[in-house]
């Protein structure tokens, strides 16, 4: 098969590294990719935004199988444009995806499935939305309806912190995003993220893990779009993902059948658990970064498999075959991030690090300039392991980060801190 994925992150590194050991792949092209990506897959420099122009390229380069890695893509129509083509395609269409796109809808969903997650109220007046948060007081979460890139969600614990998110919303911020915003009651207890596949009419589980939003160790500072993760999420076990599935995914899958909106992709529940009750944080309606590294790690080639099945409408007819062991992968991030960041910069020592199915980092915001890896993003490599134990996938992975030379850059050394 000759296969396309779009994207250019950490996430597609590692569904790039997974696809690429299934023999039914052939040929594997990637948009836009990066310096890790190049060094196992073609790169193509494409607007993956661009749906009349994929069809064109998919064409020219006789594509059977796009995977489709951001969530901009998806929210732009490009699902629909490649599968209008005829092109076998894995993620949502365009009226599915507003899952992420608008929090505003995934409430409606949610009022419609009775899947249990936070009180809710939406405005598209400042003054209103300001008058709401000082009847209902602090901690209380604010959210710009749109995306906003993993950054339009503001968990305010003081009233000041919530009137303030709520002017740069409207104030432009977050752009076209913050028109509207979504207010939602605190929720407590600890969050995981619980991955699930749907074909329209089947749902497959595939994986559960546990993300590390907080810039700083022991989860301080601003949040970022995340600096670690593991897999499996020891919060998230076998009853309680039953549960999620029982009483959110499968009813809010039911309603966008209903409703004429039949989901197809991956959906990435964040779910907020405590005292054994999963409630619904938020849907993402792709693989969640670095979320998918320590799925991919895991998976294999298998991977490539149970998104062909979800594309093809067959989810009865396979399953997943875990092995039981535990993933983890550290971010290195740029000195300054999520603040304003140091480009530019050299990284050095890659060469040295183990690839292999318990070893792999994989590439976020890195280029290849006269032979050397330079860091051009803000969350730049994902240093992931595999081992028997969690704290043997850990040990692995800060043994790789020690071997990379990179001055500018910088990483919480606390990784899977909740389960250890």
């Amino acid at each position: 098969m000759n296969i396309l994925i779009l994207g250019g992150g950490g996430r597609e590194h590692s569904l790039a590294w997974a696809v690429k050991q299934n023999p039914k792949c052939d040929r594997l092209i990637v948009a836009p990719g990066n310096a890790g990506i190049a060094q196992l897959a073609e790169c193509a420099q494409i607007d993956i935004e661009n749906g009349a122009a994929l069809v064109d390229f998919a064409s020219q380069n006789a594509i059977d199988f796009v995977i489709i890695g951001p969530e901009a893509p998806l929210a732009a129509g490009v699902a629909d444009a490649l599968r209008d083509a005829g092109f076998l395609t894995f993620g949502p269409s365009q009226a599915a995806a507003r899952l992420e796109a608008s929090k505003a809808f995934t409430k409606e969903i949610c009022d419609v499935a009775q899947a249990p997650t936070a009180a809710y109220a939406r405005f598209d007046d400042p003054q209103a939305a300001k008058d709401y948060i000082r009847a209902q007081g602090a901690p209380i979460v604010v959210k710009a309806d749109g995306l906003a890139a993993g950054k339009g969600v503001i968990v305010a614990m003081d009233l000041d912190e919530a009137l303030d998110a709520i002017d740069d919303m409207f104030g432009g911020s977050f752009g076209s995003a913050g028109a509207e915003v979504v207010i939602e009651e605190f929720m407590t207890g600890e969050e995981a993220s619980y991955f699930i596949l749907c074909d329209g009419e089947n749902v497959l589980p595939i994986g559960t893990a546990q993300d590390h939003k907080r810039v700083g160790d022991g989860d301080t500072g601003p949040n970022t779009g995340g600096m670690g993760a593991y897999s499996p999420a020891p919060v998230l076990s076998d009853d309680i993902a039953r549960k999620a599935l029982d009483e959110i995914v499968i009813p809010t899958m039911q309603a966008m059948a209903d409703r004429g909106t039949p989901y197809q992709g991956v959906l990435y529940a964040g779910l907020m658990i405590e005292n054994g009750q999963p409630r619904l944080v938020e849907y993402n309606v792709r693989f969640g970064d670095p979320e998918c590294q320590v799925l991919m790690m895991r998976l294999g080639a298998q991977a490539l498999d149970l998104m062909l099945a979800t594309a093809q409408g067959r989810l009865d007819q396979v399953s997943v075959n875990w092995a039981n062991d535990h993933a983890m992968t550290v971010v290195m991030a740029a000195q300054g991030y999520p603040g304003s960041y140091i480009k530019g910069t050299e990284i050095n020592g890659l060469d040295a690090l183990p690839q292999d199915s318990h070893n792999m980092c994989f590439h976020a915001g890195t280029q290849q300039v006269d032979g050397q890896i330079i860091a051009t993003g803000g969350r730049v490599l994902n240093v992931t392991a595999r081992g028997d134990t969690l704290a043997d996938a850990q040990k692995r992975a800060y043994a790789m980060i020690d071997q990379i030379d990179w001055p500018d850059g910088f990483y919480r050394r606390d990784i899977g801190w909740r389960a250890l």
